[in-house]
C-alpha cells in the first residue's frame, strides 16, 4: 500500500533552532532533502524538528546548514515519534482515494493485492451528477466478479455518487449507439448542465460529448437574431441548443434519426423553454422536404458529414448563407511523411495544411452542388477553419465555415 497508509512509528530529522527552521525548510525542500509527506514538529525547548528523507542526509550538508545556509545555528540529527501527515499528503486524488478503498476491500475478503489489479484500475471517468460513467479499459480481471455487487457498492461510495456505469465500444449500428452497461442504480437517465444549457439523456442510449464545449461556446457567440438554423444532426440537441438560447435563432429545424435522441431532444427544448422555436424532423434527414428555408446549416456529424452537402445546398435559401461543416481530417499525409517535422511548430503548421486542402476540396463540392440543386452559378468562401479537437492520434475533428451565396 503507500507510504502514507503504512506510516512508521519515528521517522528521520533535522532538528534546530524555530528561528532558523524557515530558511533550514527552504533549503531542505530545494535540495529534496525535505521529507514533505511530515509535518515538522514544534518542540518545548524552542526548537523545532524538520522530516528528512535520510538518504540524502550528509555531514557536509549539515555543515551548509549551519555556515551558509544560516549561521549560528545548531543542527543534528533526530527522530519524530508518531509523526503527522502534512496536509498535502492527506489530500488524496479520487484515483488514489479509490485504490485505497479497494485495497482495503480486497484484503477484508482475505485476496492479495497485485499489479494485475493495480493495473485494472479506471483512470479517467465520466461524471453525470450523481451518476459516472467508467471507461471501458478497468475492471476487466475476472477476479473483480468474486466481489459481486459489493465492488460496485465500494466504487461508488468512494467516488461519492449513488450510480454507476460502464460503458464499452460504440456501436456500429448507423447512429453510434453507445454501449453502456448500468452496473449500480435504477435509472439510467442523467441531467447535465453544460455553457448554461440543461441536457438529459439515457446514458445506455444517448452519448455526451464534454469535447465539443468550445464549439458549443463558438456557437453561443453567433449573432443570429432573425435567422432560421437547419441542424442535420441534431443529436440530443449539442448544438440545436445553444443556437436557442444563446445564438438568438429565430428558429431551428433539427433533423436525428436516433429515436433514443429524439426522446431527449424533446426533453431538452422544454427544460431549457425553447421547445415552441425547434421543429424535429424524426428520421432520414436525405428525406428532408424542406427547401430554400436556412440562413444556417449544421452538419455536425463525424467522421464525415459529406452525405448531408446536397441536403444542405437544398434547405439554403435562394440568398444564400453559411454552411458549418465538420469532419475528421487525417493530419498525417504521405506529404508529412516525406517531410519529417522537426519541431512543434513544423508539426502545427502541416497539420494546419492538412485542414485547409480537406477544406478547399469540400468548397469545389458544394459550389459544384448548388449549380446543380439551385441551378445556377454561386460562389463559395471560406471564412474560417479551425480544430474542434483531436479525435485521435493524427487524426483533428475540425469545422468549416462556408459562405455561399448566388452570384448576380
Amino acid at each position: 500500500m503507500e507510504a502514507e497508509e503504512n506510516r512508521e512509528s519515528e521517522i528521520p530529522a533535522l532538528l534546530t533552532e524555530a528561528a532558523f527552521s524557515q530558511r533550514y525548510r527552504e533549503h531542505l525542500e530545494k535540495t529534496g532533502i525535505l521529507d514533505g509527506r511530515y509535518r515538522a514538529q514544534k518542540l518545548t525547548e524552542g526548537t523545532v524538528a524538520l522530516p528528512v528523507i535520510k538518504e540524502k542526509l550528509s555531514t557536509s550538508i549539515q555543515e551548509e546548514l549551519m555556515t551558509v545556509v544560516a549561521p549560528g545555528s545548531s543542527c543534528k540529527e533526530t527522530l519524530i515519534k508518531n509523526p503527522v501527515l502534512s496536509k498535502r499528503a492527506r489530500i488524496k486524488s479520487p484515483g488514489q482515494k479509490l485504490r485505497k478503498d479497494l485495497y482495503e476491500l480486497v484484503e477484508s475478503h482475505g485476496f492479495a493485492w497485485g499489479r494485475e489489479l493495480e493495473r485494472d484500475l479506471p483512470h479517467a471517468w465520466q461524471v453525470h451528477g450523481d451518476l459516472v460513467v467508467l471507461n471501458e479499459d478497468c475492471f476487466t480481471d475476472p477476479f473483480w466478479k468474486q466481489l459481486g455487487s459489493e465492488l460496485w457498492m465500494n466504487v461508488a461510495s468512494s467516488m461519492g455518487v449513488r450510480r454507476l456505469a460502464k460503458e464499452g465500444r460504440i456501436l456500429n449500428d448507423g447512429v453510434r449507439s453507445p454501449n453502456v452497461t448500468l452496473l449500480l442504480g435504477d435509472s439510467e437517465w442523467v441531467e447535465h448542465i453544460d455553457n448554461g444549457i440543461r441536457y438529459t439523456f439515457d446514458v445506455t442510449k444517448c452519448m455526451f460529448s464534454a469535447g465539443n464545449i468550445v464549439e458549443k461556446q463558438r456557437i453561443s457567440s453567433f449573432y443570429c437574431s432573425g435567422e432560421v438554423v437547419v441542424d442535420l444532426y441534431a443529436g440530443i440537441g449539442y448544438f440545436t441548443l445553444p443556437y436557442l438560447v444563446h445564438a438568438g435563432a429565430s428558429f431551428v429545424h433539427a433533423c436525428e434519426w436516433n429515436p433514443h435522441a429524439v426522446k431527449a431532444l424533446k426533453q431538452n427544448l422544454v427544460l431549457n423553454g425553447v421547445a415552441e422555436k425547434c421543429q424535429i424532423h424524426e428520421g432520414d434527414n436525405r428525406q428532408l422536404s424542406l427547401q430554400g428555408v436556412a440562413d444556417r446549416v449544421n452538419l455536425g456529424l463525424i467522421p464525415s458529414s459529406e452525405a448531408g452537402y446536397p441536403v444542405a445546398c437544398r434547405v439554403l435559401k435562394d440568398s444564400g448563407g453559411i454552411l458549418h461543416i465538420h469532419h475528421n481530417v487525417e493530419s498525417f499525409t504521405k506529404h508529412m511523411a516525406e517531410n519529417r517535422c522537426d519541431t512543434e511548430e513544423d508539426s502545427r503548421k502541416q497539420r494546419r495544411m492538412a485542414w485547409i486542402q480537406w477544406a478547399e476540396a469540400v468548397e469545389a463540392q458544394v459550389r459544384a452542388l448548388l449549380v446543380e440543386i439551385k441551378g445556377s452559378l454561386w460562389q463559395t468562401n471560406i471564412l474560417r477553419v479551425d480544430k474542434v479537437k483531436s479525435y485521435a492520434p493524427h487524426i483533428d475533428h475540425v469545422v468549416l465555415d462556408l459562405e455561399c451565396r448566388p452570384l448576380v
